[in-house]
């Protein structure tokens, strides 16, 4: 035993435990808007006490740690905390990647710990609708600038003919939608487009006929509680699922279903985390993330439902194109790739 890398290990270690407990302040600065009022400008724990309402004490617990992580800055000469404009963008901006928000997704599946440890034992499965709600908005709040970022600006034009049709007057299914907000992309894009969503959590879909309202789009979207493997209506011109697929336990019979329901010239968009057919090219930061969230997440709802998959967030191209074939379709080809995203546009 070498002590430079049991040394080298161990700092791995404080880095990784700190990181982890940090992930509750950053859901706490998140809930109380603390990144926000600090975008505002520099502040010492009394100014920023005043600023935002809450307690002194706790405030400069937190502002210090945050320093330490390196989510904010400290100046010693003025004894203020401030937000640098890249932080304040990441953590506080509403148009920038709400990071924070993911540490949100983190901290409620958490919360199912002890049940995936006893799944472990047993090989049962904990579904989606099992987990803490933090895990159903969270993933709304972080996955929507991505949309907002990539979807309507890349990934739909990627598509043949794709971008054409849904401005002339199209027909999209959305399937695994969640709060809609994909959905609700694609019918502020497209004004002449419907939009059908649908996703087997019944809360999610609760909250995104909600969304659709307070957007004044419920005219041309629409949601429905219904599996991929169960949703409703054919001719569709685009059919979209975005991180779902993987989370499956039958994503072959959802495949099938995506084909039948598709115009004979539609086109399913499949967006799936960007992965190699390889695990070593997966052992990365990203790819540590994906496992994380799929050990949690993704394996045990797709092991809770009928079908005999697992897939899990880290698949792989090779594995996504064996459905794909299984399922019928002919044509298949990766028309775009994100730093956490791989885009499929399949044909029949």
């Amino acid at each position: 035993m070498e002590q430079d890398k049991v040394t080298a290990f161990l700092e791995r270690f404080v880095c990784d435990l700190g990181a982890t407990g940090a992930a509750g302040s950053v859901v706490i600065g998140h809930r109380l808007g603390l990144y926000e009022a600090l975008a505002d400008g520099p502040a010492t724990p009394e100014q920023f006490a005043e600023r935002t309402g809450c307690h002194r004490r706790y405030l400069t617990e937190w502002l210090c740690g945050q320093a330490a992580g390196g989510y904010v800055e400290y100046d010693p000469g003025s004894g203020t905390f401030s937000l640098t404009e890249e932080q304040a963008y990441c953590l506080a901006d509403p148009e920038g990647p709400n990071l924070a928000a993911a540490f949100r997704v983190v901290l409620g599946y958490l919360r199912a710990e002890e049940r995936i440890t006893e799944a472990f034992r047993t090989g049962e499965g904990v579904g989606w609708h099992e987990h803490d709600e933090d895990v159903f908005i969270g993933c709304d709040a972080f996955y929507r600038p991505g949309y907002v970022a990539e979807l309507v600006r890349t990934w739909i034009p990627a598509l043949d003919g794709v971008d054409a049709k849904l401005s002339a007057a199209g027909r999209v299914a959305d399937l695994g939608c969640g709060l809609g907000s994909s959905s609700l992309l694609i019918a502020e894009a497209y004004p002449r487009t419907t939009v059908s969503g649908s996703d087997c959590h019944a809360e999610s879909i609760e909250l995104a006929r909600k969304k659709a309202a307070e957007a004044g789009l419920s005219d041309r979207v629409s949601f429905e509680v219904a599996t991929a493997q169960t949703f409703t209506g054919t001719g569709y011109d685009l059919v979209a699922m975005f991180d779902c697929l993987h989370d499956m336990g039958d994503p072959v019979g959802a495949a099938r279903r995506v084909r039948q329901s598709l115009a004979p010239d539609g086109t399913w968009l499949l967006v799936e985390p960007a992965a190699s057919d390889r695990i070593e090219d997966n052992l990365n930061p990203v790819g540590r993330l994906f496992y994380s969230g799929s050990t949690f997440l993704c394996v045990p709802n797709g092991l809770s439902q009928p079908g005999g998959y697992a897939l899990g967030a880290q698949a792989g191209e090779t594995a996504i194109r064996e459905i794909v074939v299984e399922a019928g379709f002919t044509r298949f080809r990766k028309a775009a790739q994100t730093g956490f995203n791989a885009v499929y546009e399949i044909r029949r």
